[in-house]
Parts: structure tokens; C-alpha cells; sequence
């Protein structure tokens, strides 16, 4: 079931590894509402930033169970747990060009530039959520507990 295809280059199994899942035995399979949701992600997040940077990439997180969430010290509140976000990162490009492009080109429902260090391009990373109704585009920045409206070096 996990090697279900979500877009053309985005597969279930790359949206729900965990190796903290693995490692605590958590089954990290999504229901159904879950699965079509991430889909939603993959088609209107990753594939245009895959498609605009040319660059194959994996997430670094997607779906999360309440455990795994739990486990992984997640907010109660994260749209990981309803499929409706992915952190991830390009390589050979900045978090926080990535984020930038973002911003300016796709409609999200919230973007965070997590840890970023200016002068360290592949510092932190992008985490992006969309729902299917209306979205925030709300924009953040969040290093070391810290959170700004807007992107910030």
C-alpha cells in the first residue's frame, strides 16, 4: 500500500517514513481521508517546486500519526497529523530562496523558514501546509523558539 503514487513524483511511502516511527515500532499508515490529502500536497506543493528547480527530492517529513507527532515532540496542533504539510528541503538550493519562491508563486495555507542560519544556505528547513478550502498564506519564521511574521534571514 505504501508504494501508492500521489503525483508523478511522489509516492505514499515518501510522505509517511519516519525513521523515529521505525526505530518505536509506530505504524505510521494513513487512513484514506489522509492519503487523498496528501495528495493534495504533493500536487500543488512539491511537484511545483520539483518542477521549477528541476530537482529530484524527498521529504524530510509528512504524514505523522498522533504517536509518532507525539514522539517526535510535534505541536497538538500540527497539520502533519491531517496530512496537510511536508518540511522539506532542495538540494543545492537555500532554505530560504526556497521559501522565498514559495511565497511568491503558490498558494499555501502556512510556510515556515524553520532554523535557518544566514550563510548556511542548507541550514533548517521549509515546512508548508495547504488544506483544500481557503487558505491562510500565512508566512513565518521560526529559529530557536523564536517566531516572526514574514521570511527573515
Amino acid at each position: 500500500m505504501n508504494n501508492i503514487s500521489l503525483s508523478p513524483h511522489f509516492t505514499l511511502d515518501k510522505l509517511t517514513h519516519s525513521d523515529k516511527a521505525i526505530a518505536l515500532g509506530i505504524d505510521n499508515t494513513p487512513p484514506a481521508e489522509i492519503i487523498e490529502r496528501l495528495k493534495i500536497v504533493c500536487c500543488r506543493i512539491l511537484e511545483p517546486v520539483r518542477d521549477h528547480y528541476n530537482v529530484a527530492f524527498n521529504p524530510n517529513s509528512g504524514y505523522r500519526c498522533s504517536a509518532l507527532n507525539t514522539a517526535l515532540n510535534g505541536s497538538k496542533t500540527s497539520q502533519h497529523m491531517q496530512g496537510q504539510a511536508v518540511d522539506f528541503e532542495v538540494p543545492g538550493v537555500s532554505n530560504y530562496d526556497l521559501a522565498l519562491w514559495i511565497s511568491t508563486n503558490l498558494v499555501y495555507d502556512q510556510l515556515i523558514l524553520e532554523n535557518y542560519t544566514q550563510g548556511i544556505p542548507n541550514s533548517g528547513w521549509v515546512h508548508c501546509s495547504i488544506i483544500a478550502g481557503k487558505n491562510r498564506m500565512e508566512c513565518l519564521t521560526i529559529n530557536k523558539g523564536v517566531k516572526q511574521n514574514g521570511l527573515h534571514r
